[in-house]
């Protein structure tokens, strides 16, 4: 299991993915920026001249293989300190806007992740699947974030490092099983920094940002509409911070909360998934197959928590080489708390694992990591960690210091606690130091920007979108009471005819509306 994942899913099947604890993002520096017109910032990254070649470039439309989406090649520095050195290649994709009505502009999405495709994102779900009226108005757009799918991906183990990278022990019972634990973040690293050496360094949130401000001056667009759900609410939030009078409609889902330590923040998921399980649970207890055996939620909760305990001890067979240990059903139960349509799919697997087969299990969980059926993986894992490893200092400095902070993780989740605790070790070795730090986000003199937050969300706790909204000068809290990870087109009239009327008529919601 790896955290501080942040993802917005669609359906398990589109992507299932979350803010698990790796080292998770949630703050950097905080940047200054000129936000005139259409012309690019400085911003202490060099003369505003040598940025202009990249404000003024041409995107060369071309058919990308999917019906009525067209996909471009945009530049970008690969360093925004030496504006005139190297520059990187970012995939873009964009849908027209189909009518009927005038057409308002470029509207850009972000799944999350860190590291999830936003060109994916956009083909199979967004750009078919956001409201019509929304789609008529709006070119839909996305942009694969530096590092990450299409654009100059980060890379760091072959299939085979990363099937053993995800079956390692992440609850240490022993000194044996820590050094274990331990030299496994480390080879993860090393082998991030021998494929991806260059880029490391250079896929930061702030830097994401920048790029959208140059994909919004490549689009004509005078300022940014933005919808960003999960981590792409901070990518979302570091735009408007770095531009504010650029920012238009911004639609933040599913909120991180920057001003956040790297610990607190993974202490917070942990609990965030505890609060999910539960809701989980006592769903669970009132149907007949559910396989936890239990009349009450703190039965469930045992009972879990024993199960996990034996397949540490004995992992059951898969029908393949791989078995399911406690690191893959664990990662197997958390990929279904993303999504409640998940929760009959999770009974059936937490069934068959318990009698004696781990293959449906193993499926939520390859699902999760994008492992594909030939055992190849997606980047994703490697880009969040890229760029959660880079936003923030590290949660840990070594085994030590989560063996101590193992009460805390516990306490927020009996269940899943010294798993999320484990997993937060991973950026203590990282080759490249953070260069962010965990500060408030203000944005002030941007237009409202509506935060949305679900309050039984898994991996983006309630609270956190409370944050956000509170620190934001111009913030409106939409809240949906729910479950689930992100609101927006997960079947709320409510949400969705608040969001949509924001951005067709520029109409926020007021602060504090709850749906």
């Amino acid at each position: 299991m790896d955290t501080r994942r942040l993802f917005r899913t669609s359906s398990l099947a589109l992507a299932t993915a979350g803010l698990l604890i790796s080292g998770c993002t949630g703050g950097s520096t905080s940047p200054s920026a000129s936000a005139t017109g259409g012309q690019p910032a400085s911003g202490g990254s060099g003369p505003v001249a040598a940025l202009k070649p990249y404000y003024s470039q041409n995107l060369k439309w071309r058919a990308c293989g999917v019906p009525d989406f067209e996909c471009a090649t945009m530049k970008a520095p690969l360093d925004y300190a030496k504006p005139t050195g190297d520059s990187i290649k970012l995939a873009v994709a964009r849908k027209k806007a189909t009518g009927p009505g005038k057409r308002l502009g470029s509207l850009l999405v972000n799944p999350g992740g860190p590291g999830g495709s936003a060109v994916g994102y956009l083909q199979a779900y967004a750009g078919i699947g956001y409201p019509a009226p929304v789609r008529a108005r709006y070119d839909m757009v996305a942009v694969d974030p530096r590092g990450v799918a299409r654009s100059e991906p980060v890379e760091c183990l072959s299939g085979k490092e990363m099937d053993a990278y995800t079956q390692i022990d992440q609850t240490p019972d022993d000194a044996a099983e820590t050094r274990l634990l331990a030299a496994s973040f480390k080879k993860f690293a090393a082998g991030c920094e021998r494929r991806s050496g260059e880029i490391l360094p250079h896929v930061s949130t702030v830097e994401a940002a920048r790029d959208m401000d140059i994909l919004r001056a490549v689009l004509g667009d005078e300022k940014l509409t933005y919808v960003g759900a999960s981590y792409g609410t901070f990518l979302g939030a570091t735009y408007a911070e770095l531009f504010p009078d650029r920012t238009g409609r911004l639609v933040l889902d599913g909120a991180m909360d920057p001003s956040l330590p790297s610990r607190e923040m993974n202490r917070d998921q942990t609990a965030g998934f505890e609060t999910a399980f539960q809701s989980f649970a006592a769903d669970c207890v009132k149907q007949q197959d559910c396989p936890l055996g239990a009349t009450s939620t703190a039965d469930a909760s045992r009972r879990l928590k024993a199960f996990f305990k034996e397949l540490d001890a004995k992992p059951v067979p898969t029908g393949e080489s791989r078995k399911l240990g406690e690191s893959l059903a664990t990662t197997g139960v958390i990929a279904a708390m993303y999504d409640e349509g998940a929760w009959p799919q999770l009974r059936e697997a937490l069934a068959s694992a318990m009698a004696g087969d781990g293959a449906p299990l193993l499926v939520l969980a390859d699902t999760y990591y994008e492992r594909d059926s030939d055992g190849s993986y997606a980047n994703l894992m490697y880009a969040n960690a890229a760029v959660n490893c880079l936003d923030l200092p590290p949660a840990f400095t070594g085994p030590e210091a989560v063996k101590e902070a193992l009460p805390e993780f516990e306490k927020a989740s009996p269940v899943f606690g010294r798993g999320f605790a484990g997993a937060s070790l991973n950026c203590a070795y990282w080759p490249t130091p953070a260069t962010g730090e965990p500060h408030r986000i203000e944005a002030k003199g941007a237009a409202p920007i509506v935060v949305v937050g679900t309050t039984r969300d898994p991996a983006t706790p309630y609270k956190w979108a409370q944050g956000l909204a509170g620190q934001l000068s111009s913030g409106r809290l939409l809240t949906y009471d729910g479950d689930g990870h992100t609101a927006y087109g997960r079947g709320s009239d409510c949400v969705d005819t608040a969001i949509n009327k924001y951005l067709l008529e520029g109409t926020p919601p007021q602060d504090g509306k709850r749906c």
